[in-house]
């Protein structure tokens, strides 16, 4: 079990990743501290049940998933409404920036499960297995809901596509 100094410690050296995947997910950084700090209190709440340094970087990897899917739930009612008209769009992207602003609007545009197994195949580098416990699903939904991901971010994108989102080389 670890003592206070030592989840200290490991809350200082893994909240920065963990909130940048809570960001990718959700795509605010005010509600990806709150899901990272949630993470962090039912993590250290469970610390007595976890003994192993890797089941701690796990269970902070699951709770923080289900926290923001539990959270996207609740928050369907307060999200904008879709409209028929669309937005005008700003160009190209021209740099990196750019580009990072326009892929993160996009990823916004994907349901939250496909979401999640984009950020965590891609951006976390998660083999499927691995994105498979994370998520408390087969590997075979994870293979799924990362091609649909890509798919409706493909859509959303369009000519950008092949710039912006990975087409492969990613572990399995």
């Amino acid at each position: 079990m670890l003592t206070d100094v030592e989840f200290a410690a490991m809350f200082a050296g893994r909240a920065p990743a963990l909130r940048r995947t809570a960001y990718l997910l959700c795509g605010d950084w005010h509600r990806a501290e709150d899901l990272t700090q949630t993470a962090f209190v039912k993590c250290y709440a469970a610390l007595g049940r976890l003994r192993e340094p890797a089941a701690v970087d796990a269970y902070l990897r699951s709770t923080l998933l289900h926290t923001y899917f539990d959270d996207d739930k609740r928050a369907w009612r307060r999200r904008e409404r879709a409209t028929g008209e669309l937005p005008e769009t700003g160009g190209t992207p021209s740099d990196p920036l750019e580009d990072r602003m326009v892929l993160l609007q996009a990823l916004a545009g994907v349901p939250p499960r496909q979401r999640a197994c984009l950020v965590l195949r891609f951006y976390d580098d998660l083999s499927v297995e691995e994105t498979a416990a994370a998520l408390g699903c087969t590997a075979g939904t994870v293979k799924s809901n990362t091609a649909r991901g890509l798919e409706a971010l493909r859509r959303v994108l369009g000519d950008l596509v092949p710039d912006l989102v990975p087409t492969g080389g990613h572990r399995r």
